[in-house]
């Protein structure tokens, strides 16, 4: 098949829709597939890049400095007169396609998809839905988000945040009614976002596992060189965050129960892997709580050095409440390591309580705490969680997700015939 794929962030970006665009189409690629993805620039100017068997038409694109484009390490806070300035404006900003319909109607034109995947409804994801409507070409939509994703960075007052997440969540669920078939991570996003909100849904819709690639995440331990490059310690117990370090992703939270940890277990480390804007204030965070000792931030880490990193974990945490899967958590269970997270968003589909980990209550430092204590104090109990992560990771082979969006194209194809 002749696969096109939109989506407003693409590799080298870490989030979890640039992550997973990238798996796609790669893996597409490798099954024989003809795949263009369609992104904006990281540049600013139009070009076209040939890898892995993926053509990646790169759009032009507008810098948004509002927001580090999580590539670059973010620059650390100026100082005034001894203190830290809060980030107006970033060097390495985001970049967003404003006006791409000229660029994407080019590009499709010439490369006559069969099928459309759409990842994302930004200017460019509305601009293809448009071109598939108006050239009868099979079209697919991913949903990644929740309106969560988008309000709970803003910090707005409930009063307002309540009735905004209602018309982002219409126009996700609006936007999905114009394609021929739907697709979210887990089955509990489908249901949150679409089931319990949009009355009449007929198109098609189903769960597809973002997956990842079981061959690159395994189980066992980290080569030497690799403690040493990082800094980490071998002889300590490591509690391991992988992710964007951003605001929305509450890794503060993860730190105050570390806090509490370390009475516990006091040879215990965190160690905190990604990028973002809310580095620094955690960096000072630690300092403040008196455990920077014990906290280590890497940065941001890519493949294959982190598939090594994550083998030095002796568990994974993570208190974010907007993950509509997390990627990051299936390469954690994939590598084995115990999982404990929060029972918000569809975090339960692979933490699964009391199975390869804890779910605990939204923003309960204790509780997390506590279950991080719990795995870390009872090594009988570490290695049965870590066998089911295995067994659970199974579910999330990037060859099965591969093959049912294969199947799914091929369904809407044949439709149109």
């Amino acid at each position: 098949m002749k696969i096109a794929i939109s989506t407003a962030v693409y590799y080298p970006m870490t989030n979890g829709v640039a992550v997973f665009s990238h798996n796609l189409a790669v893996g597409l690629a490798k099954r024989g597939h003809e795949v263009m993805v369609l992104c904006p620039s990281q540049t600013g100017k139009s070009h076209i890049k040939y890898d892995q068997g993926v053509k990646t038409v790169y759009l032009k694109s507008i810098e948004l400095p509002v927001y580090p484009d999580q590539i670059n390490p973010v620059p650390p806070k100026k100082k005034l007169f001894g203190h830290e300035m809060p980030h107006v404006l970033y060097k390495n900003g985001f970049h967003a396609s404003v006006l791409p319909n000229r660029e994407i109607k080019k590009a499709l034109r010439s490369f006559r998809p069969d099928v459309i995947h759409c990842q994302v409804s930004d200017p460019i994801g509305i601009a293809v839905v448009h071109y598939a409507h108006k050239h009868s070409i099979s079209l697919i939509t991913t949903e990644h988000n929740y309106p969560d994703v988008i309000t709970d960075p803003l910090k707005l007052p409930k009063i307002i945040k309540k009735p905004v997440d209602a018309i982002l969540a219409a126009y996700f669920v609006g936007r999905q009614k114009k394609s021929d078939y739907v697709t979210m991570p887990t089955q509990l996003a489908i249901d949150d976002l679409i089931l319990k909100r949009a009355k009449n849904f007929k198109v098609p819709v189903e769960a597809v596992s973002n997956g990842v690639d079981l061959s690159s995440f395994k189980p066992g331990k980290a080569p030497a060189e690799i403690y040493e490059k990082y800094q980490i310690p071998e002889d300590r117990p490591i509690v391991l965050y992988v992710g964007r370090v951003d605001p929305e992703k509450q890794i503060n939270l993860v730190i105050d129960a570390f806090k509490k940890v370390l009475e516990s277990v006091p040879e215990a480390m965190l160690v905190i892997t990604g990028d973002g804007v809310a580095k620094a204030g955690l960096v000072k965070q630690a300092h403040d709580l008196g455990i920077s000792d014990s906290v280590l931030f890497l940065g941001r880490v890519m493949p294959p050095d982190l598939y090594e990193i994550y083998k030095t974990g002796s568990l994974f945490a993570t208190a974010s409440e907007i993950e509509t899967q997390g990627i990051v958590l299936i390469e954690a269970a994939a590598t084995g390591l115990p999982l404990v997270a929060v029972d918000k968003g569809a975090v339960s589909e692979v933490c699964k309580n009391e199975e390869n980990g804890f779910l605990c209550k939204p923003k309960d430092v204790s509780e997390i705490a506590d279950s991080i204590t719990k795995i870390l104090s009872d090594k009988k109990l570490q290695k049965a969680f870590s066998g089911r992560s295995l067994e659970i990771a199974k579910t999330h082979d990037i060859n099965r997700t591969l093959q049912r969006f294969e199947e799914i194209y091929m369904e809407v194809i044949s439709r149109d015939f």
